[in-house]
């Protein structure tokens, strides 16, 4: 497993590497749940986790899509099949640490998935992406749920009943991704990214992704008060840097 997906850190950034270039770093249900395990693990201890794929592509998908499933399984033997993937866009979804996710070529089903559940997204102006579920007569809610809050539900039906290769600049016009550059000059963008968090101080960066995973999920009032409430704990912090 350590030869398809490469971990290791650089300082207190968290690298994940996806390392199957071979098959478009398709990914297998043990990948996906090594990709899990290290996310949970690593979460607290990093200040940022930096996911990328060796390779032309980003990551074409689920290895198995489209596979038909022998016998015919019931309601809760399918959803136990899943619930690998849902922990997976679960714990990038709720990682103490931010996730920059780096993106070329293809970035399919899954692949799609994981561009858009990352808190960043910087990717080629050669990218191309796909919801393909429904070429394959597979009802996508799973794709659907890590991009429910990142995508507006018209252009993310649309996307999904279509099964339509978009462009990283129709992906950055619906809020999947963050950002577009050119392809020669994507690992540099990334890594001054990289940088810019590590020169942060280390508090203000994870409230950021703290702010912005939680106060989605509250009314108004009650965003603004956790607002007042981070903003006087972590700007008084001796961590931070004054200029």
């Amino acid at each position: 497993m350590s030869e398809d997906i490469i971990v290791a850190y650089a300082g207190d950034v968290l690298e994940i590497t996806l390392n199957r270039p071979e098959r478009g770093n398709g990914m297998s249900d043990d990948m996906i749940r090594h990709l899990a395990d290290v996310v949970e693990a690593e979460n607290e201890k990093a200040r940022l986790i930096v996911l990328r794929a060796n390779g032309d592509d980003f990551c074409i998908g689920r290895a198995n899509m489209g596979a038909a499933r022998p016998g015919a399984p019931e309601a809760l033997d399918v959803r136990a099949m899943s619930d690998h993937v849902f922990r997976c866009y679960g714990l990038l979804r709720s990682s103490k640490a931010p996730i920059l996710a780096q993106v070329q070529g293809r970035a399919l089903g899954f692949g799609f998935a994981l561009a858009a559940a990352a808190d960043m997204t910087i990717c080629a102006d050669t990218a191309q992406f796909q919801v393909p579920e429904f070429n394959h007569n597979i009802m996508p809610t799973m794709v659907m749920s890590s991009m429910i809050d990142r995508v507006p539900m018209k252009a993310l039906m649309y996307n999904v009943w279509t099964s339509q290769m978009i462009s990283p600049e129709r992906a950055l016009a619906i809020g999947a991704i963050s950002d577009i550059v050119p392809a020669a000059e994507l690992a540099d963008k990334v890594a001054a990214l990289v940088q810019r968090l590590v020169d942060s101080p280390k508090p203000a960066v994870l409230a950021v992704k703290e702010y912005g995973v939680n106060a989605q999920a509250i009314d108004m009032p009650k965003a603004v008060h956790f607002a007042r409430s981070l903003h006087a704990l972590v700007n008084s912090s001796s961590q931070l840097k004054r200029k």
